[in-house]
């Protein structure tokens, strides 16, 4: 797969190069980032479930920044809103919320495993 790929997707690869230097760079972060999905997901499904909404709005700010060095632009409107949810400690929104963030989760992993040819 090739940038234009990503481009036809939504994702922003000329923020993600602008900021991390290349395509190499680039990549690499998206391999580090689905590495990093791994743990980080099934935890802020965890802290939704215990409404640990200080925890979990940490790793809602975690994704927002990697989603921007990324250049996912959905996702990093819709983690930012979490984050500042779990921040107010809005369980509630978080709750409604959650199925939609997820979803744009879903989509830009299986956009990225398709890029790197996972």
């Amino acid at each position: 797969m090739n940038e234009q790929f990503l481009k036809d997707n939504g994702i922003d690869v000329e923020r993600g190069i602008e900021l991390l230097g290349d395509i190499e760079m680039y990549n690499e972060t998206m391999e580090d980032y689905l590495t990093e999905q791994e743990t980080r997901i099934p935890k802020l499904k965890e802290y939704k479930e215990n409404k640990d909404a200080e925890n979990y709005a940490i790793l809602a700010h975690a994704l927002k920044s990697d989603s921007k060095y990324l250049g996912f632009l959905n996702l990093i409107d819709l983690a930012y809103a979490h984050e500042l949810k779990g921040k107010e400690n809005d369980t509630n929104y978080i709750d409604e919320h959650f199925d939609e963030l997820m979803d744009e989760v879903n989509k830009i992993d299986s956009i990225c495993r398709q890029y790197l040819g996972k």
